[in-house]
């Protein structure tokens, strides 16, 4: 399953900084604009401690984690909706993603120049918005060009429900705010992520921060709180800086230290990849043995069947049934035999919808 997200920010807010922690992908991090030319893109192992129960238990030859795609795209400037900076390479990149990380810098250092002079996060993340508010826009007055006259002439019933989807969008849109904003119901949202709008799409934002707000934010934190309060978006404080130091230490003791020392359970890159990957709406089941340990990633809300295609496409077309253990069941009974004897593996039929963290074993016949 290949669903990306993109780190998207203004220059020099810390992204490249950021996505060379979360990825052995290398990208140029330099003190100027426009210093990631190209979407770099990095194949990211999402942390999962359930892994590590299922290769004690079964003690497999092979151990395989689930992954996710993050890109880092060219640093936006405000004009971009009307080509100024990378704004076409920028727009083009985001509009192939599945989901947004912001980054927005919420740090003073006077050795590091922000484009705008100034450190502003409710400015910075608002110059974002609005270019893309504006690409939307104009994607959405396209599109009604087209249909409206179909809609109210034709009296097509489907041209007039895009008409009016279409209708309600331009209206936000022209308010100031996101696609996302907007309480649509399952068919309507339907309608509007055929448009493929930008500002539909879901976002985290990501506040770079000093070591010294990494547990508690500061004041640019809380502006950016405030800011975003009605957009029902995740927001993550993390330190860019601290994140690329962490990164450089080979001996696991050593980070433990480091993180003790910040006074952080975990890093900051694994909360943002778990963060990204619910983002997603991303789940895992996994399949496990003496062979193999291995996470697959489905979409929330995935039918048995469709699962079973993660695995391979003759998984789906031939499917018959899944025997589905329960991630505690096998972590306290310790083996497959245990569990049938404890009668705690269940049959179940196409309509079951798979549930974060089973533990799968698919029927097939093609």
């Amino acid at each position: 399953m290949s669903l990306k997200a993109g780190i998207v920010g203004l220059p020099n807010v810390g992204k490249s900084t950021l996505f060379n922690c979360l990825s052995n992908a290398k990208a140029q991090s330099a003190n100027f604009p426009f210093c990631t030319i190209e979407p770099n893109v990095g194949v990211i192992t999402v942390p999962d401690d359930r892994i590590a129960q299922l290769v004690e238990i079964d003690k497999p030859a092979k151990v395989i984690p689930t992954t996710i795609d993050i890109v880092d795209i060219a640093g936006l400037v405000k004009g971009a909706s009307k080509g100024e900076g990378l704004g076409n390479k920028f727009l083009a990149n985001i509009r192939e993603t599945d989901a947004i990380i912001h980054v927005i810098r919420c740090f003073d250092d006077d050795n590091i120049t922000h484009v705008d002079t100034t450190i502003d996060p409710v400015r910075d993340k608002e110059i974002i918005d609005i270019e893309l508010q504006l690409k939307d826009l104009e994607t959405i007055e396209n599109r009604i060009a087209k249909i409206e006259k179909q809609a109210k002439t034709n009296k097509d019933r489907i041209a007039l429900k895009q008409f009016e989807v279409l209708t309600i969008i331009k209206e936000t849109l022209l308010q100031g705010k996101s696609a996302r904003t907007i309480n649509f119901d399952e068919v309507d949202y339907a309608i509007a992520k055929s448009f493929e709008l930008i500002t539909l799409k879901p976002v985290m934002y990501v506040c770079n921060v000093d070591e010294a707000a990494i547990i508690k934010g500061n004041n640019y934190v809380d502006a950016v709180k405030e800011a975003t309060k009605t957009e029902n978006a995740e927001i993550l404080i993390i330190s860019a800086k601290a994140e690329s130091e962490i990164a450089e230490l080979e001996d696991e003791n050593e980070r433990k230290m480091f993180l003790d020392d910040l006074g952080l359970k975990q890093s900051g890159v694994s909360k943002l990849i778990q963060s990204t990957y619910k983002l997603l709406q991303l789940e895992t089941f996994f399949t496990t043995g003496k062979d193999e340990v291995r996470a697959w990633t489905y979409k929330k809300g995935t039918k048995a069947p469709q699962a079973a295609g993660v695995i391979h496409s003759d998984f789906e077309k031939g499917f018959i049934r899944a025997e589905v253990i329960k991630f505690s069941d096998y972590t306290q009974l310790k083996s497959e035999q245990a569990i049938k004897d404890a009668g705690k593996l269940s049959v179940e039929g196409k309509e079951y919808t798979v549930q974060d963290g089973d533990i799968m074993h698919f029927r097939f016949n093609v």
